[in-house]
């Protein structure tokens, strides 16, 4: 296996699980313990993931902003992108949660789109600056450091004050039963107040992250209005959502 190719498994490996063993990725990927070593290192000078001791964790979300070349599964991000950005038309307001695939969602909305959009994500705000007829309202509070959003009730004060049209909702995890969930309490929460505060639901999620459930509930399928996957929408692993009354694109 090429370098380039297993590095890019590393990647695909830490952004689905946040975190990596060592030792298990050499089993995984049939190197050695000292291979894998190596290319942390690597990646790690190139910003592309964190190395900890034993393994590495994900912080490729911190530099989507100032390098795009450290999205993973970016193309399947675009085609995301692509089929959404009709959803968000002139004169609505929108509330977008963080993640790397909502930033590429509103990096590809036409410039010209003229539209309200809060969000809790301080890198999404700083990319809604490249457009010039979109009122940015970034929501302050306390900034987690991991996926710099702002948590705490200062956001919960003011999502209990919008009256959105839509809201396009990330999504760590989804499956039929549990609906989306997340790996953190309060990020769950307060993507459940976002989905409260809007009209609509939008849920742009990329098809690693199907039949992924976590521990915390943001909500279920029935507030879900539509789902966008980097998949067609007759696929096998969409089966049963379009049964929920969810427009799958």
């Amino acid at each position: 296996m090429k370098k380039n190719h297993r590095q890019r498994l590393i990647i695909d490996l830490v952004m689905l699980h946040r975190k990596v063993d060592t030792d298990q990725l050499a089993l995984d990927l049939n190197v050695s313990s000292d291979t894998i070593r190596r290319d942390l290192n690597d990646l790690d000078e190139k910003g592309m993931l964190t190395k900890v001791h034993g393994g590495a964790v994900s912080s490729i979300q911190k530099l989507f902003h100032y390098n795009e070349n450290a999205v993973f599964n970016r193309e399947h991000k675009n085609s995301i992108a692509t089929k959404a950005i009709h959803l968000l038309e002139d004169g609505m307001v929108a509330i977008v949660s963080g993640g790397t695939t909502n930033l590429v969602f509103v990096n590809n909305l036409p410039k010209t789109l003229k539209a309200t959009i809060y969000t809790y994500s301080l890198e999404i705000a700083l990319q809604l600056t490249d457009h010039p007829h979109i009122e940015t309202i970034f929501i302050g509070g306390k900034i987690q450091k991991k996926s710099v959003v702002t948590t705490g009730i200062e956001v919960f004060q003011t999502l209990s004050k919008i009256h959105a049209d839509l809201c396009f909702v990330g999504a760590s995890g989804i499956t039929l039963n549990e609906g989306i969930t997340d790996e953190g309490y309060e990020i769950a929460l307060i993507k459940r107040a976002m989905v409260d505060a809007s009209d609509k639901v939008v849920s742009l999620i990329t098809s690693n992250k199907l039949c992924v459930r976590h521990n915390y509930s943001v909500c279920p399928l029935s507030a879900i209005d539509v789902m966008v996957t980097d998949l067609q929408p007759e696929h096998h692993l969409l089966e049963g959502y379009a049964d929920k009354n969810i427009l799958i694109l």
